[in-house]
């Protein structure tokens, strides 16, 4: 049985999209989740039964009605909604029953309703800019951008008008370094470069050994942040680079079964089952840690559950097992919401967004404008993420200080039992963001 690999202390799309059936985890947080949140978009699984009215338990859940009034506050969305290699409209859907349930249950923004102002991009970076112009044009005081590819070509408007944006990752070196108007919920370094680092050190292990789809989105943080990090902690880093659709990964893998360390997966679900299948080829049996998109019954039906056992999944949301955050989710969207299928991560991504772009606002006062938001978000205390298992975001600029616009410090993590399935997520790398 492998060691497992937790140790307490996440022109692509054409590349990567499949339809993988049945359980999703969380995204990965980070600077590899655009390629993540892609491949996750990618299927669905079967639809969720709303239901028309709050059940006596979800009432409990969604908590007291405290509805807004008087003028509403526009808040602009975009995201790249259903396009010809992956439908994300689901993020839309979300997002709606998100502001009906703040609306009714938490008093919406300064005790105003808040009006959702959307836009598809499509994927599409001139569609992408054209949104993020149009943000400006219907006098959005806030833009949240859900995940996408073409995250640079709606963020860049909207940056040069001053108009804060919420984003959960994805970001390049731009956004990462803004101090001025944009706020990222996620560490970016955590899922694909802090815990296999801080795996690695706590087992006593000299190298980590990557093993990566060989494409920009997922090679950039490798190349420009992780060489740094892992030299400052004394572990060798071995980047392996596979291109798309590689069937037999058994040469590659050859590498590690001569060098061990820890092994970290990132790319789709059928790249890592060439993976794992090359690492079992030549006998290794060392820790593996892969981002969630790794895991799906695809992966299941063609690695075994012996294989699978001990691997370490890094996610956004602990979507897949019943806890506080996933039950929060389902009554929210089944309440307010209408057929939205509950096993996508992406889906629960979106409701953690919207809901932490208004908890990050309790307490504003006064007009709500771009400029206060700003400063809302760059005052507001450390406050729990809704739906993110009880991580804590604060923007003002210290979770990270080499990249400033970051609000979150760790992430959440599961280790895989025998049959391939998410065990109790945990929170992994979190402290406090002082002041």
């Amino acid at each position: 049985m492998r060691k497992s690999g937790f140790l307490p202390g996440q022109a692509l799309r054409g590349q990567l999209c499949r339809r993988p059936s049945g359980r999703r985890f969380g995204a990965l947080a980070g600077v590899t989740t655009a390629l993540v949140i892609l491949v996750a978009a990618c299927g669905s699984g079967g639809s969720t039964p709303a239901s028309p009215q709050a059940s006596a338990s979800s009432a409990d859940l969604l908590g007291p009605v405290a509805r807004a009034s008087g003028a509403p506050v526009r808040i602009g969305l975009v995201s790249d909604g259903k396009n010809q290699v992956a439908d994300n409209s689901i993020e839309f859907a979300v997002a709606k029953a998100t502001v009906k349930y703040l609306n009714e249950r938490k008093s919406g923004i300064a005790g105003r309703p808040i009006e959702l102002v959307t836009c598809e991009s499509g994927a599409d970076p001139s569609k992408a800019s054209d949104c993020g112009n149009r943000m400006i044009e219907q006098k959005v005081v806030a833009v949240i951008v859900g995940g996408s590819p073409v995250l640079a070509s709606i963020w860049e408007p909207l940056h040069a008008a001053h108009v804060p944006t919420l984003v959960y990752s994805g970001v390049n070196k731009a956004m990462t370094s803004d101090t001025e108007s944009t706020f990222t919920i996620s560490d970016g370094n955590f899922g694909a470069i802090t815990l296999p680092l801080q795996q690695a050190k706590d087992a006593g292990l000299k190298k980590v050994h990557v093993v990566v789809i060989d494409v920009p989105a997922a090679l950039d943080g490798l190349k420009n942040t992780a060489p740094a990090l892992y030299r400052k902690a004394g572990i060798g880093l071995d980047v392996i680079a596979v291109p798309p659709g590689t069937a037999d990964m058994t040469p590659q893998m050859q590498k590690i079964a001569n060098d061990p360390g820890l092994v970290f997966i990132l790319g789709n679900d059928s790249f890592c089952i060439s993976a794992l299948n090359g690492l079992r080829a030549v006998g290794y049996t060392g820790p593996i840690s892969a981002i969630s998109s790794c895991i799906t019954d695809a992966t299941r039906k063609a690695v075994s559950g012996g294989q699978l056992k001990g691997i370490t999944i890094s996610a956004n949301v602990p979507i897949g097992q019943d806890n506080p955050s996933t039950r929060l989710y389902e009554a929210v969207v089944n309440t307010y919401g209408s057929g939205i299928d509950t096993t996508r991560a992406i889906g629960m991504t979106a409701f953690t967004e919207v809901a932490a772009f208004q908890t990050a606002l309790q307490g504003i006062s006064g007009d709500v404008t771009s400029r206060s938001v700003i400063a809302a978000f760059k005052a507001m205390p450390e406050r729990e993420i809704p739906g993110a298992l009880g991580l804590k975001f604060r923007c003002n600029g210290k979770a990270d200080p080499t990249a400033p616009s970051t609000c979150v410090r760790g992430g959440i993590v599961s280790v895989l039992d025998a049959k391939g399935d998410p065990g109790t997520y945990k929170l992994v790398g979190t402290s406090p963001i002082g002041n």
